[in-house]
């Protein structure tokens, strides 16, 4: 192994590092593989209860009427997802376009949305209208709330009581952390919450950003409470092989809301050609359990590396996990910039491309990213990335195996090791 991981540029010092890491994570990979082989089951049992065929994997154009492979595809997954109804789309072309139709569709002129886990991700700023934008919902005259969870990472159940009123009619919640050091939620937590906002509210509607979290645990949050669950198939749903699209799985009035305003009123789930992906959707759904869990397994690879190397991380090296999104706080532009220069390195794809800030759409600031994938920004992919701002925090995941995953990370701690911005201590 030191051999061909020198081929690959990595010294014996980093690679005995992580070594000596890596023997002391045996029972928490073997927890992981169990949940793959529950999630995997289910996964299998959704696509066998709704007879995928070969025909399901056929395309179609133009209009998309009558496509066999589309309609059995979101039975599947809100077979697997245990939802009413599902809408998985070629034409959803990211989580925040996702999440984005999930909002529109069900809030109207008047209504109030409500965040009780702080500010979600920065791309979602534009679209509530928190930065000015041309066809936000604060520009349709929708109103929003937001309460900060309290500084350990629980839920602010008092604020989030007296944020709750006449005109709330949509709660999100972002599982996983965005750009923030805060906990990821775990499926537990976030049905407490659902439970409480409901308690408080009945006919409140419950979306939750599912990014970076589905097959993670053995339940889904659409299993807790959620009224819609939302996610992008070029994180963990995917399987790596989607090339594009998203999905939202829920009760069945919010899910049609959804294809209306994706489509057009009136037409709704009845259009929108598959052209030639279907397969790719079918595949990648089936193989996601097990991709998930090598990123996870990189994950927390990554969290023991660099907790030892007396770096603040979230989750920490012991804590259980919720998605696949590790955090490292590297407290330096120069480490931020190394640490993705390392990932980029280690790519299948444009390895030999040096990944610099930039002012990327969505984002307030500076923001470098590291991915050389297949399907550009497929983050379930390699990828690492953080925004240019203090505590200059980098946000690695993904891998489409742990092995890949395993060369990510000691190539990011080479490219440190390399440039004296770190050093190995005893493990």
């Amino acid at each position: 192994m030191e051999q061909i991981y020198g081929m690959l540029g990595i010294s014996p010092e980093v690679e005995a590092f992580g070594e000596k890491v890596l023997k002391d994570l045996k029972e928490r990979f073997e927890a992981i593989d169990v949940v793959a082989e529950y999630n995997q089951a289910k996964v299998l049992a959704a696509m066998q209860k709704h007879r995928v065929s070969a025909e399901c994997f056929a395309g179609s154009t133009g209009y998309g009427y009558n496509d066999q492979g589309r309609e059995v595809l979101e039975e599947v997954y809100a077979a697997a997802f245990h939802t009413e109804a599902a809408l998985v789309r070629p034409q959803i072309t990211c989580g925040t376009h996702a999440l984005a139709i999930a909002l529109s569709a069900n809030l109207l002129p008047g209504d109030e949305l409500l965040s009780p886990v702080g500010r979600p991700y920065d791309t979602l700023e534009e679209v509530i209208g928190l930065r000015e934008s041309p066809c936000s919902l604060a520009e349709f005259g929708v109103s929003y709330r937001e309460v900060d969870l309290l500084e350990d990472g629980s839920f602010d159940y008092e604020n989030i009581r007296k944020a709750i009123n006449e005109k709330t009619k949509l709660v999100t919640i972002q599982r996983s952390k965005g750009y923030k050091m805060r906990p990821t939620l775990s499926v537990e937590r976030i049905g407490e919450l659902i439970a409480f906002v409901k308690s408080v509210k009945p006919d409140v509607i419950c979306m939750v950003d599912n990014c970076y979290g589905e097959f993670v645990e053995t339940r889904e949050p659409s299993d807790v409470g959620a009224d819609m669950v939302v996610g992008s198939l070029i994180k963990n749903a995917g399987g790596g092989l989607a090339p594009i699209g998203g999905y939202i799985c829920g009760k069945k009035a919010c899910i049609d809301r959804c294809a209306y305003r994706l489509t057009a009123p009136g037409l709704g789930q009845e259009v929108g050609a598959s052209l030639d992906v279907m397969r790719s959707f079918y595949q990648g759904f089936f193989l996601a359990p097990t991709v998930a869990a090598g990123a996870l397994k990189g994950a927390i690879f990554a969290a023991n590396i660099y907790e030892k190397l007396g770096f603040k991380v979230i989750p920490n090296s012991t804590e259980s996990r919720h998605d696949i999104i590790q955090a490292v706080e590297l407290g330096t532009p120069e480490r931020l910039i190394a640490f993705c220069e390392g990932i980029q390195a280690a790519a299948p794809v444009d390895s030999y491309v040096r990944p610099e800030p930039y002012a990327m759409p969505g984002y307030n600031c500076d923001v470098i990213m590291a991915a050389g994938a297949f399907v550009q920004g497929s983050s379930i992919e390699l990828s690492a990335d953080g925004p240019l701002r203090a505590p200059y925090s980098v946000y690695f995941q993904g891998g489409l195996t742990w092995y890949h995953a395993k060369v990510g990370i000691l190539k990011s701690l080479q490219r440190m090791y390399e440039q004296g911005l770190v050093e190995l201590k005893e493990v």
